[in-house]
């Protein structure tokens, strides 16, 4: 029998807790919602766990990255605020296997411009515009079940030059009212680690609510959990306690 997979979902968490409009959309945050769509696609499948900024250690612990096989991330106005020795162990785990979903503004997040290697910068608006995502590997696993193509009738705009390394697979395109286009959907491989960058999900719309981007992020979940042997320190060896989100 194949064990879950154990994600943890980061989100710093500010905007729901200082903007009510925000927690209207997002009432148990971005991370709960992006926790609840795991857990409703892949039941026993998956072991969820959350975490925010305002957390000790952000909630990213030796021991809690050490049992994390896949840890997604959002982050938005807060990227400094992530305290660099956090940043420092995040990095480590993924080049020793653990796998990293990186969402939407994270593509400004310390750990994801560590990781790649340039400045991740990328040409935005935002106009509510109606975002088309296009499948152009179909056969990648986390295409698998996705609408081709897959609208969202209103968004916030990212456009190319998008300054990432040449992905080892692009997954999705998107396309915008205002004639942009975005590659919306990247893999990458670091050391062990395996990497998915997906670009839906301002903060502003329910994206994370949308049965097909939870598709999309139960699928990457899958993908980026590397079942071969972990190599970690033996200090974070020891297990800590997991939980689901609650009801």
């Amino acid at each position: 029998m194949t064990a879950p997979t154990r994600v943890t979902v980061w989100n710093e968490n500010v905007h729901e807790t200082t903007q009510p409009e925000i927690a209207e959309i997002y009432p148990r945050g971005i991370h709960g919602a992006v926790a609840e769509g795991l857990l409703e696609l892949l039941g026993d499948d998956v072991i969820v766990r959350t975490a925010t900024l305002a957390d000790p250690e952000h909630g990213l612990t030796e021991e809690v990255l050490a049992e994390t096989d896949v840890l997604i991330w959002w982050g938005h106005t807060a990227h400094d605020r992530v305290a660099d020795e956090v940043v420092d162990r995040v990095h480590r785990h993924v080049l020793a296997g653990m796998g990293l979903v990186v969402l939407h503004s994270g593509h400004f997040s310390k750990p994801f411009i560590r990781l790649m290697g340039t400045t991740c910068s990328l040409e935005w608006r935002n106009d509510g515009d109606r975002e088309v995502i296009w499948t152009v590997a179909p056969s990648h696993p986390i295409a698998a079940g996705i609408a081709m193509p897959l609208v969202i009738d209103h968004h916030e705009t990212y456009g190319e030059f998008f300054d990432v390394p040449t992905p080892d697979e692009v997954v999705f395109v998107s396309a915008f009212e205002g004639g942009e286009a975005f590659r919306s959907g990247m893999t990458f491989t670091r050391g062990r680690g395996r990497i998915f960058y997906f670009s839906p999900g301002d903060q502003n719309y329910p994206i994370y609510h949308h049965p097909q981007i939870c598709r999309v992020l139960a699928n990457a979940a899958g993908w980026a959990h590397n079942r071969s042997d972990r190599r970690v320190p033996e200090v974070a060896k020891r297990r800590s306690g997991w939980f689901l989100p609650e009801s």
